[in-house]
C-alpha cells in the first residue's frame, strides 16, 4: 500500500512539474504574467538609491495618475523604491508638508514651486524634474448661468453651442449681476495655480478684468468685475450648488461631477485657451535633490514609465479602474472615464471627442521645459503677483533653478538604455519650445521675449 502511495504520489508530482514547465513556456507569450514582471525588472539599471522608502503626497485628481500607476504597475520597485502615497487636504498643506520634509515629494501645481523660487507666497528652495501632464482642466458655471450664457453662444447646424465658447458671451451676465448690484463669484484652486491663470486670461480675453494683486493685498480682486476665490477642488462642485460661487476652473473629475449631478455646465477646457497646455508637476525640495541624487533620478524614470504606460492605447480603461480605488481618487469610474478616455461632456448629453483633454507623455508631456515655467512667471507679474518690474534675463534665471530638464534627462537616458523608452522620445532641445499663438485669443507666447509678451495684453501690468 506504502508503495502504491509512493508511486501516485510521484506520478502526480511528475504531471505537476510538466505542467508547470510546460505553462511556464506557454505564459513567456503573455504580457500580464508574474514571469514577464521578472523578465522587465532584470533590465532596470537599478542605482545606488540612497533614501529607497518614501512618502509622496497628492490631490484627489486625475493628473495624480502618473503616481498611481508608477505605483501599482510596479514601475517604483522597479527602481529599488518603495513608496508611500497619500492624498493630501488641499494644495497649501501639500507645499508646506514637502517644504517641512514630511512629504519627500508631491504632485503640485506648476506654479507652486516657481512661485516659492520667486517671492511669492512662503519662499523655499523647491525643484521639479518631472511635469505630469498637459491640458485636463476646464472652467464651469452653474445652470442658471449658463442659461444666461446659452443665448449668446453661436450655435451649429443641430444647434449644439459652438466650442471654444469665449468669455464674451458670459459678459453680459456680468453685467446683469453688476446692475443688480450682486457680485459675480467664481472658484479656483490656489492663487499660484494654472486654474487662477487659465480663468483670469479667459475672462480678460473678453475684455473682464479679474482683478489684480499688489504687494500690500494679495486677495487679487483690485478692480475685479468677477471675484475670484480659492476652493480645494473636491469641494468645487458642493460650493457650486450652494450658490456661494457661480462658476469655477478646476482638473477633473470635478467638471464631470458637476454634469452627473446635474448642478453645471463647463463651457470651455484649458487645451481650448492654451493647446497642449502644462499642468501639474512633481516636486522635490533642492536640499532632498542634493542630498539624494540617485534617488531624484529613479524617482522621474518610474515616472516617466508611468505616462508612457497611461498614453498607450488601450490602457485608460485600466487607468480609470486604478484611480476610482478610494486611496486615490475615489471617483465613480463613470465619471472618470467620461474624461479619461477621449471625451468630455459640455451640457448633458452633450458629449464630444477630445482625444488631448489628458495627456500624460505624448508632445514629450513629461519633461520640464523652461518655456512652459516661465509662462507661469508672465502672469504672476501681469496680475500683480510679482509687484516690481524683472528684467528679461530674470525669467531665465529664475526658472533654471527651478526646472531641472538635467535630471529628466539622465532619467531618460537610462530608459533608453533599458529598452523602456525609444531614443526619439527624448527631445533635442535648449528648454524652450518655440512661439506659439495655440491660445483662444490668438495672443503670440514666445518665452525668449517675457517682457513684450507681457505688454502685449490690454489687461494687466505693464513693463519697460
Amino acid at each position: 500500500m506504502k508503495k502504491l502511495f509512493k508511486k501516485s504520489t510521484y506520478i502526480l508530482c511528475t504531471a505537476i512539474l510538466m505542467f508547470a514547465c510546460g505553462n511556464k513556456e506557454t505564459k513567456k507569450e503573455g504580457t500580464t504574467t508574474t514571469e514577464n514582471v521578472e523578465v522587465e525588472k532584470s533590465k532596470t539599471k537599478r542605482l545606488d538609491i540612497e533614501k529607497p522608502q518614501l512618502t509622496f503626497g497628492f490631490i484627489k485628481l486625475t493628473d495624480m495618475a502618473p503616481l498611481a500607476i508608477a505605483k501599482e504597475k510596479g514601475f517604483f520597485e522597479d527602481e529599488g523604491l518603495f513608496v508611500s502615497v497619500e492624498a493630501q487636504s488641499n494644495w497649501k498643506n501639500v507645499l508646506d508638508r514637502v517644504i517641512d520634509g514630511q512629504l519627500d515629494g508631491s504632485h503640485m501645481l506648476a506654479g507652486q514651486p516657481i512661485a516659492a523660487g520667486a517671492g511669492f507666497g512662503r519662499q523655499a528652495k523647491l525643484v521639479t524634474a518631472f511635469s505630469m501632464d498637459l491640458n485636463g482642466n476646464a472652467i464651469t458655471v452653474s445652470n442658471d448661468v449658463w442659461s444666461k450664457m446659452k443665448p449668446n453662444v453661436p450655435t451649429d447646424n443641430n444647434g449644439l453651442p459652438i466650442h471654444p465658447i469665449k468669455a464674451d458671451a458670459l459678459k453680459p451676465v456680468i453685467t446683469e449681476y453688476k446692475n443688480a448690484g450682486k457680485a459675480f463669484k467664481m472658484g479656483m484652486v490656489f492663487p499660484v495655480s494654472t486654474h487662477n491663470y487659465e480663468i483670469r486670461y479667459w475672462l480678460a480675453a473678453a475684455g473682464i478684468n479679474p482683478g489684480m494683486y499688489t504687494k500690500e493685498n494679495v486677495q487679487g480682486q483690485i478692480d475685479a468685475e468677477v471675484l475670484l476665490s480659492v476652493t480645494p477642488p473636491p469641494q468645487m462642485p458642493a460650493t457650486l450648488e450652494a450658490g456661494t460661487i457661480h462658476g469655477y476652473c478646476v482638473g477633473e473629475p470635478w467638471n464631470q461631477q458637476a454634469v452627473f449631478k446635474g448642478i453645471g455646465v463647463p463651457v470651455v477646457t484649458n487645451y481650448d485657451i492654451w493647446k497642449n497646455n502644462p499642468e501639474k508637476v512633481f516636486v522635490m525640495t533642492q536640499k532632498f535633490v542634493d542630498e539624494n541624487p540617485n534617488t531624484a533620478i529613479a524617482v522621474t524614470k518610474a515616472l516617466i514609465r508611468a505616462g508612457k504606460w497611461l498614453d498607450e492605447p488601450g490602457n485608460r480603461a485600466e487607468a480609470v479602474k486604478i484611480l476610482s480605488m478610494s486611496q486615490y481618487v475615489g471617483a465613480p469610474e463613470a465619471v472618470l472615464a467620461n474624461s479619461m478616455t477621449g471625451t468630455f461632456e459640455f451640457e448633458k448629453g452633450d458629449k464630444r471627442k477630445m482625444e488631448d483633454f489628458n495627456v500624460f507623455y505624448k508632445y514629450n508631456a513629461t519633461y520640464p521645459f523652461y518655456s512652459d515655467g516661465i509662462w507661469f512667471l508672465t502672469q504672476m507679474r501681469r496680475w500683480g503677483q510679482i509687484p516690481e518690474t524683472k528684467s528679461a534675463d530674470w525669467y531665465a534665471s529664475t526658472i533654471k533653478n527651478i526646472y531641472r530638464p538635467d535630471i529628466w534627462k539622465k532619467a531618460a537616458t537610462l530608459l533608453v538604455e533599458e529598452g523602456n523608452i525609444p531614443a526619439k522620445d527624448i527631445p533635442s532641445t535648449d528648454g524652450y519650445k518655440p512661439a506659439t499663438a495655440d491660445f483662444i485669443d490668438g495672443t503670440i507666447y514666445n518665452a525668449k521675449d517675457p517682457l513684450g509678451y507681457i505688454n502685449s495684453f490690454k489687461i494687466g501690468n505693464k513693463d519697460k
